[in-house]
């Protein structure tokens, strides 16, 4: 049985005890490609997979402030262990949405206990992000079975159960969750990636898997209304980037502390104590922390718009969000998402829903760059050395730049923009 995490005050210090013990190892791990079978038994033990549970369910019920903070601390320690649950809450997140009251009661259990969900919602080939050629068909005895292929099934070689975007005869996209064992399903961890190399990000093939029907979800019904759901799994990967740029900013330090070989120009005995090296460093620590704050700054305006009470973000960011500043008439947003649309005109930041998209969007892309450029500015700043395989500081930049090839940041610049200049409000499609 999992621990049983009761707020979010306990759920940031499991965090951080964890991570902790995960960033020792992490190094070697990536390395040689080690899937963290040991370290992802430890998450589950800890009680944080299920800290989304609401209280009413016995879980923590905590927000996205805290849970913004739990992926940061992780992904800093090890971001494919950080990566890894992303796709779990994010499902989460849809029985949340759309379950009966019956699956949220299993499956709200079922976390509690510590088990994982994995994910099979990509499919390679496909023409959009919005296309699942994976199929659910109903069956004579009002069971279903779901047969496809899924790509960059992050996690699933360690879940215990998967869920699956499928499409019905009408079109209509659903989750289906689906036990790990269950007969006609195959996982193939054939994730290749040079960077994020442990998050199992493979291959999932669905062959007439048979599914009671108290397994299907209808997660077009999301898309029907208002919604924040996009932004909350956007959300959670802002948050994998801004712990990136931590991690790489605070092992660069460490190496850069270690040194005793500054430029000779210097005049100073230490590279630590090299002026340029202090400016460097300080141009970096500006990326992280303005990454961090806007990072709290989204998780305030998610729970603002889900109405969950925020607690005060960490004690490195300043503030209550201020008020978003809109700019003209708000023209009308296209209203798709994936399974359905809907008519609802347009959003503007003054409603929270808009609001929370476009901080979502803002830590995106903060995120992004902040990890891009320092896993990358400190190599630099270590020499030569960092180069070596055995010391394997390339790795943050490598997982870096591979993470951040899962959205691309042109378009929350074009959101952000658009709303500025014109005050157009991003479109509820699932992935704002």
């Amino acid at each position: 049985m999992a621990h049983l995490i009761r707020d979010d005050t306990e759920a940031v210090e499991v965090a951080r005890e964890l991570a902790a013990r995960l960033a020792v190892g992490a190094a070697r791990r990536d390395a040689d490609r080690t899937p963290p079978v040991t370290e992802l038994a430890e998450l589950s033990e800890s009680g944080l997979l299920g800290i989304t549970v609401p209280r009413e369910h016995g879980g923590a019920g905590v927000g996205a402030v805290t849970l913004g903070e739990v992926f940061r601390l992780l992904s800093a320690a090890d971001p494919s262990i950080g990566q890894i649950p992303q796709n779990h809450f994010f499902f989460v997140r849809v029985l949340a949405e759309n379950g009966t009251g019956e699956q949220r009661a299993f499956f709200y259990a079922e976390l509690l206990k510590g088990r994982r969900f994995g994910n099979a919602l990509a499919e390679a080939g496909a023409a959009n992000a919005f296309e699942f050629r994976t199929r659910l068909t109903r069956r004579p005895d009002g069971d279903y079975t779901v047969s496809g292929t899924k790509s960059y099934a992050t996690g699933s070689p360690f879940a215990h159960w998967i869920p699956v975007y499928a499409t019905d005869e009408e079109g209509r996209v659903h989750a289906v969750f689906i036990p790990r064992d269950a007969p006609g399903l195959e996982v193939v961890d054939d994730w290749s990636g040079f960077g994020q190399r442990t998050t199992g990000s493979g291959t999932v093939h669905l062959n007439d898997v048979r599914v009671p029907a108290d397994r299907v979800v209808p997660h077009y019904r999301t898309f029907e209304r208002p919604e924040v759901f996009g932004a909350f799994g956007q959300y959670m990967h802002a948050a994998i980037d801004v712990g990136i740029a931590g991690g790489a900013l605070a092992e660069g330090a460490s190496f850069v502390r270690a040194s005793a070989r500054p430029w000779p120009e210097a005049g100073v005995d230490r590279l630590a104590r090299e002026p340029l090296v202090i400016q460097k460093f300080g141009e970096l620590a500006l990326l992280v922390r303005a990454a961090e704050a806007l990072l709290v700054r989204a998780g305030q305006a998610l729970d603002a718009a889900l109405g969950h009470p925020s607690p005060a973000g960490p004690e490195r960011s300043s503030g209550d969000p201020e008020p978003a500043a809109g700019a003209g008439d708000p023209a009308a947003a296209p209203r798709s998402g994936p399974g359905g649309s809907g008519g609802f005109g347009s959003l503007t930041a003054e409603d929270p829903v808009a609001e929370a998209s476009l901080a979502v969007a803002a830590a995106r892309a903060q995120g992004d760059i902040a990890a891009l450029t320092v896993s990358s500015e400190v190599l630099g700043v270590v020499g030569a050395r960092a180069s070596l395989e055995r010391y394997n500081l390339d790795r943050h930049w490598r997982n870096a730049r591979t993470h951040t090839l899962h959205d691309p940041r042109r378009w929350k610049l074009q959101h952000l923009g658009d709303h500025a200049l014109n005050g157009v409000a991003p479109p509820p499609n699932g992935i704002v």
